[in-house]
């Protein structure tokens, strides 16, 4: 028995140091895994604002979600198309639509019309203007809220003579609605320093569709920023934008050029991103409205093609859409970005 001891206890140990030696070699992968992983996001996260032809791999049928793993130059635009009574088109298919780059027709390589999860902010005017549309102002931004889903993600920018960040990307509608109710109209309206911080925001956003809804009367004149510095973040960024213009008769705006050119301030930058303004003439409309857009950032098209020109020179290249209808319908509208600026490497 004596020296049936030993034996069992050497054995013992020589089974427990297999044991973590074997566990040793199992776990360096996982490590090494994680910190690519890491290395991943850090590097998607650093791509710069401006960058507008994003990569995928060739296929007839791409769904928007799959645009970021690839090996070929692909350029996507999101198409909206209504009736004559402003009603979306749903239906249609790739035959149905041509691109042109700098006016030279593309062909079309990858179509979808599939709900996406997108990344949206919320840039809520609570300037001392608004004192009087506040309430219907929170509850059309909370409409548009209930229009999620579950993937999605949504930031809020707040603004009267100063744009804060009143809340960052959360998939929590109800903390966003109690951020809402913590607003008071107060102060001046710096409304293009709001919609640049937005934009800045939106670098942060983790789905590949981005989207930024406005909420305002459109006057600005307290901003740092000035219209030409917003239209070319707006150009370099991939972003649409929609607005909800609550704005008083002509003879009621302020009497600054600012103020007075809100309204067509608005409509210019939004429909560059293939997005417009819905302007309310009584602001019992306003929920009706949100629900609305929230719809239209559902029901678009996503149109792919490989850009013929091939030069990464940085230089803009305008986009246009044109419709080959179905026999039977009406005059069409399209709605979509008006170009790009091209990689520069």
């Amino acid at each position: 028995m004596k020296r049936e001891v030993p034996s069992k206890f050497y054995f013992f140990l020589l089974a427990a140091s297999s044991f973590f030696v074997y566990l040793a070699f199992l776990h360096p992968p996982r490590l090494v895994s994680a910190h690519a992983s890491a290395r991943a996001s850090t590097l998607q996260d650093a791509r710069p604002l401006s960058q507008e032809v994003k990569n995928v791999s060739p296929a007839i049928l791409l769904k928007p979600s799959q645009i970021l793993r690839v090996d070929v130059e692909l350029a996507l635009v999101n198409v909206v198309v209504t009736d004559p009574y402003n009603r979306l088109v749903t239906g249609l298919d790739s035959d149905n639509f041509r691109v042109f780059e700098d006016s030279v027709e593309q062909e079309i390589v990858n179509f979808s019309s599939e709900d996406v999860p997108i990344s949206i902010g919320v840039i809520f005017d609570c300037s001392g203007s608004m004192s009087n549309k506040l309430g219907k102002a929170r509850e059309a931004a909370i409409e548009f809220f209930r229009t999620a889903n579950p993937e999605d993600e949504f930031f809020l920018v707040s603004f009267n003579e100063r744009a804060e960040l009143a809340s960052s990307f959360t998939n929590s509608v109800e903390d966003l609605q109690s951020r809402l109710m913590l607003t008071s109209s107060k102060g001046r309206t710096a409304l293009l320093d709001a919609i640049y911080l937005g934009l800045s925001q939106m670098r942060r956003a983790h789905n590949a569709k981005r989207a930024l809804l406005i909420l305002s009367d459109g006057g600005d004149n307290h901003s740092r920023y000035d219209e030409g510095d917003i239209k070319r973040l707006v150009k370099e960024a991939d972003t649409q934008l929609y607005a909800i213009g609550i704005f008083d008769p002509l003879e009621y705006r302020g009497r600054t050029p600012e103020e007075l050119n809100g309204p067509s301030l608005l409509s210019e930058i939004t429909e560059m991103t293939g997005g417009r303004v819905f302007a309310a003439g009584n602001v019992n409309e306003l929920p009706d409205i949100a629900t609305k857009i929230g719809l239209e950032l559902r029901n678009q098209y996503v149109l792919g093609y490989r850009p013929s020109n091939k030069t990464h020179d940085g230089r803009w290249r305008r986009i246009k859409i044109k419709l080959r209808p179905p026999r039977g319908l009406p005059q069409l509208s399209v709605y979509s970005k008006t170009g790009y600026y091209a990689p520069t490497h």
